[in-house]
């Protein structure tokens, strides 16, 4: 088995997973990834990407041999996230509290999924404590089974059921709580028929052929009214309600052409501290954008 252990493009420096990967040392920690596992046109071992099982078998492989996490799965029709990347989003967000670690940093995850991905890996990677809010129910009661399924973890993570479909903040932040850093994956598309004709593409890339979300992806995961940039509007908007329970507000933002709309948002809401974290993984590009209402770090009263 051929291993290549050139870094990856782009990724963060402490990513666990800016290597290519070392395939039999993760079929060692997790057996059912063997099945996947095929040589590729340059004889490197590799797995199909566009199999969203395969996918998935990498994933459980990646959080058991980085992080211990030896339970975690999602429901059937549900996104399967891209390992590496959400940890960039993590170590991008250390970035921005200067490596602050521990409980004492609470993080509130906005659409944190049935795969409760963000939570897992920023619990595991630098112990933060964190608040997990999804509106959809199923994935709610899924990913509360995720988090008890992992022990090292569990005391770290409240998963909440947001009962607004249209809030990010209200109903989930309480009086008094404070928090360090927001985050969110936003729903990228408009619509359903916008998010499949995004999947095609990617399986396009990736030389697939099959048809549908073939990554999975619910209403709220993938799309919502307005797309990315309504959802993000919103969310700026709310924002300023809470200027004073959270020292950072960030989401990441997957179109460029979208941040001077949501720059001029930030400056309806009379943000104070605006920045854009450019991030890629290969050939895909994001960046988060994080905004503050004061200098001050937030503190939990005593």
């Amino acid at each position: 088995m051929k291993i290549n252990s050139a870094l990856k493009a782009g990724l963060h420096l402490r990513n666990r997973f800016n290597t290519r990967y070392d395939f039999p040392q993760l079929i060692a920690c997790s057996p059912a990834l063997a099945v996947f596992v095929k040589s590729n046109a340059y004889g490197d071992d590799s797995i199909d990407y566009a199999n969203p099982l395969a996918v998935k078998a990498l994933n459980q492989a990646l959080l058991r041999q980085a992080y211990g996490l030896e339970h975690w799965d999602i429901p059937p029709g549900y996104l399967c996230p891209p390992i590496p990347g959400r940890s960039d989003y993590i170590h991008h967000l250390a970035d921005l509290i200067a490596q602050r670690r521990g409980p004492s940093v609470r993080v509130l995850d906005i659409g944190t999924g049935a795969n409760c991905i963000y939570p897992l890996i920023g619990a595991s990677e630098y112990g933060w404590s964190f608040v997990g809010a999804e509106v959809d129910p199923a994935a709610w009661r899924w990913a509360q089974k995720m988090v008890a399924a992992n022990p090292s973890v569990a005391g770290l993570i409240d998963c909440r059921l947001q009962k607004s479909a249209t809030a990010c903040f209200h109903g989930i932040i309480q009086p008094g709580e404070h928090f360090v850093l927001t985050l969110c994956n936003p729903p990228f598309h408009s619509s359903a028929e916008e998010a499949t004709a995004g999947t095609q593409r990617k399986l396009k890339n990736l030389g697939g052929k099959k048809t549908g979300l073939n990554f999975g992806g619910k209403a709220n995961e993938l799309w919502c009214e307005g797309g990315e940039l309504g959802f993000i509007r919103r969310m700026i908007e709310e924002s300023a309600q809470f200027a004073g329970q959270c020292e950072w507000f960030t989401t990441l933002v997957s179109k460029s052409e979208h941040l001077p709309r949501l720059e001029q948002a930030l400056r309806r809401v009379k943000a104070t501290q605006v920045k854009i974290i450019e991030m890629a993984q290969g050939q895909k590009k994001s960046r988060i954008l994080a905004w503050r209402f004061g200098s001050a770090e937030v503190r939990h009263p005593a």
